[in-house]
């Protein structure tokens, strides 16, 4: 099921605004809206406790995010939900066929956290195809213009 929202272009962050680099009491959450309906976002998938949406920007070709429900910061939060984001995102990446990709999450600025609402990149990967670890919105950009 592919449910689309006119949405535009521009990068991951643009797409849930931004925040301070930094945990804490939230009062607007870009990701909390989209899992209510409130904001627009491409949902390719959807569970009672999760949603995989295409991020904006995605640094390649299936490049899918995998958000709870529920708000917490990040992955050491609250590890119950943790574990079900991440059982969502397993499940969706077996459901699309995904025998090559990263499955990441971050932790903190350091860590290259951009977004304080816990999510799952399904990242496919294929021989070559020349994406470094981490990745940066600007080779994002750069990928995007090269097609």
């Amino acid at each position: 099921m592919q449910t689309t929202y006119p949405d535009g272009g521009g990068s991951v962050a643009a797409v849930i605004g931004s925040r301070e680099a930094s945990r804490g009491p939230m009062t607007h959450c870009a990701f909390c809206e989209i899992a209510t309906g409130q904001a627009p976002a491409t949902i390719l998938r959807e569970w009672d406790d999760a949603l995989a949406i295409r991020p904006r920007g995605g640094v390649n070709d299936g490049h899918t995010l995998v958000i709870p429900r529920t708000h917490v910061a990040d992955a050491i939060e609250d590890p119950d939900v943790t574990a079900d984001a991440v059982r969502r995102a397993a499940q969706y990446a077996a459901e699309i066929g995904g025998a090559e990709l990263n499955l990441i999450t971050s932790v903190g600025p350091n860590a290259t956290q951009t977004v304080f609402h816990l999510h799952w990149h399904i990242v496919p990967r294929v021989r070559a195809d020349g994406l470094p670890l981490p990745w940066t919105p600007q080779q994002a950009a750069r990928k995007a213009a090269a097609r």
